[in-house]
Order: C-alpha cells, then sequence, then structure tokens
C-alpha cells in the first residue's frame, strides 16, 4: 500500500509537470506569480564606439535622471559596429536574441537595418537624417510602426553652413561635399547643398565616397578641381571618421564645416548645427516612456531646435586662416 501511494504522488507530480510544460509550450512565457512586477527591462544599445562615448554616457545620465539605474532597475547590453556598415545587421540581430524591450540605435543606416529585422521590437533612433524621406516612419508627428527617435535633420542648415564658409574663406566659388556613399538617405541633403550652391552663386562638386578607403584620394581630387573648402555630410560614418577627414582636407589646404560641433574633436575647422549629445538625452525620454506602455507609433519624432556655431582656432592656424572678429564674436563655442 504504501509503495502504491508512492508512486502515486510520483506519477501525479510527473504529470503535473507534464501539464505545465504543455501550457508553456501553447503560451509562450508565462512568468511566475510576481515576477513580471520584479523584471528589469532590458534594453540595448547599438553604437558606433566604446561605452566610453560621450553619447552613451549622456544617454546613462539621461536614464539616470528619471529614476534608472544600471545594474538594478534597468539593463543596458550593448554592441559595437565600430564604424563598419557591414557589421550593423550581425550586431542588430545578436541584440535581438538577447530577448531586448527596446532597441537604441545611431544613425539612419542602423535604424534602417533594425527595422528591415524586427517589426514587434521597439526602436528608437538617436541621430537619424531625414527619417521620413528615408521611409523609416510615415511622418513625425505619427511615426507608425515600431520606429521612433530624434532626427537632426533640417534642411534649412545646408544653405546657413554655405553662407559661414564663404564668410570665412575670401573668395570662394566652389565647395566640395563629402557624403557617404553608403548611405543612400545622403543623397537628398546633396541635392540640398547643390540648390543651396546655385542660390548663393557657388559650384557644388560631389565627393560620394567609400569610408574610410576614398577619403584620402577624393579629398585630393576635390582639391586639384578647385574646390576652396569642404562641406561633409552627417552620418554614423563620417562621425567616426571625422579625425581621417578632418586630417585629409588639412593636407589639401581644404577648410571643413560639419554638421555639429562633435565633429571637431577630430581637428576639423568649423561646425554649425544641432548638439547631438542631447539628442542621447532625448533617446533615453523615449526609452521611459516605451517602457512605460507607450507605442513608438505614436510617440513624435522629436527635431532639434537650436543651433550652434563652433569655430576651432587651431585648425583656422593649421590652415593659415584669419578669422574675422565678428564671426568669432557670433560663435557659441570657440575651441582654443
Amino acid at each position: 500500500m504504501e509503495r502504491r501511494n508512492r508512486l502515486s504522488r510520483r506519477q501525479f507530480v510527473v504529470g503535473a509537470g507534464s501539464a505545465g510544460l504543455g501550457l508553456l509550450a501553447g503560451c509562450g512565457r508565462v512568468p511566475w506569480q510576481g515576477q513580471a512586477a520584479s523584471k528589469v527591462p532590458r534594453v540595448g544599445v547599438l553604437g558606433e564606439r566604446s561605452p566610453a562615448d560621450p553619447f552613451h554616457e549622456t544617454f546613462r545620465q539621461g536614464l539616470h535622471e528619471l529614476g534608472y539605474i544600471e545594474g538594478q532597475n534597468i539593463a543596458l547590453e550593448y554592441r559595437y559596429a565600430h564604424a563598419v556598415t557591414d557589421h550593423i545587421p550581425e550586431r542588430t540581430l545578436e541584440l535581438l536574441d538577447l530577448n531586448i524591450d527596446v532597441l537604441v540605435v545611431g544613425g539612419g543606416i542602423a535604424a534602417q537595418a533594425a527595422k528591415a529585422r524586427t517589426s514587434t521590437v521597439p526602436i528608437v533612433f538617436t541621430q537619424a537624417g531625414d527619417p521620413v524621406g528615408s521611409g523609416l516612419v510615415a511622418s513625425l508627428a505619427h511615426p507608425g510602426g515600431n520606429v521612433t527617435g530624434q532626427s537632426v535633420y533640417a534642411p534649412e542648415l545646408t544653405p546657413k553652413r554655405l553662407e559661414l564658409l564663404k564668410e570665412t574663406v575670401p573668395g570662394l566659388s566652389r565647395v566640395a561635399v563629402l557624403w557617404n556613399a553608403g548611405n543612400p538617405g545622403n543623397y537628398g541633403q546633396f541635392r540640398e547643398a547643390e540648390a543651396a550652391g546655385r542660390a548663393l552663386n557657388t559650384a557644388i562638386e560631389s565627393l560620394a565616397v567609400r569610408i574610410p578607403d576614398d577619403l584620402e584620394e577624393a579629398t585630393a581630387r576635390a582639391a586639384r578641381a578647385g574646390a576652396g573648402a569642404v562641406l561633409t555630410l552627417s552620418d554614423s560614418a563620417t562621425i567616426s571618421h571625422r579625425s581621417q577627414i578632418a586630417a585629409a582636407a588639412l593636407r589639401n589646404r581644404l577648410p571643413t564645416m560639419f554638421a555639429n560641433k562633435a565633429y571637431l574633436a577630430g581637428g576639423g575647422l568649423m561646425s554649425y548645427g544641432p548638439d547631438i549629445t542631447d539628442s542621447f538625452r532625448h533617446a533615453a525620454a523615449h526609452v521611459d516612456k516605451i517602457l512605460k506602455a507607450a507605442k513608438p507609433a505614436d510617440l513624435p519624432v522629436e527635431q532639434p531646435t537650436r543651433f550652434e556655431l563652433a569655430i576651432n582656432l587651431k585648425a583656422a592656424k593649421a590652415l593659415d586662416l584669419t578669422l574675422a572678429p565678428t564671426l568669432l564674436a557670433r560663435a557659441d563655442e570657440v575651441i582654443e
């Protein structure tokens, strides 16, 4: 009798376990009671460089200001493409395989790669160029789908950057526009530069390059063609190789204009545009809303509202450029 009772209890446990496995198989992951309330959200971050990158630090600071502490009530998983476009899809899949709750990416190329691989995981981009024109979102106000974020795109900035270059370089009549040929979204910005050039009676030469392999040859070609300066269009590849761009331009005695002051850490001359570091703080706010059940489709894409002029005096000296005091007085930041 005792033996039969032990067997019956064992059979009951096995049977109940099998039934439980069947329930789990049919319904997906079923947390034990109370687990959902204590679940730590997991956020994937696809970057270009290391965790010491100032952009990532700003993102973490933004999360901290909203009450999130890494390792306590939020987990951050990082993967890096190291400025190699071909690495982005693989790194994206690695993050998605970690069962993340939100995916944070940098520019438009990474956002497109992520969108192509998931229609369910929320994606927050930090510095896309033209998210509507590139098809990332349906509109800025109503993104639709699973993608939203911060755009650094402002068409009115291209004419202003050309104006500043003409003010800086006496007699400037031809400008080379350097852009990443691997990013089709930059073509629209190049066309805007062409239109701005016509309005300012300035010839525009296209430098559609593979980065970093073509930088040196393309910059030298622009100098031979009579370009007096280089305007670089912004994307993750050009900002990752900002030092190489600035160095190639300097070797060919070409002043450089960039989209934001983060580029000047590489030795460029000037920048005019938004502070993209702020976009990572805003990304933290988007992540917070999504973790609190907001849908990316309903979160408007944010655009910059403040633009800064930054000037690198060290680069000006290396180019033997004398900058007008009125120009320096207008600068928001002068790098000594």
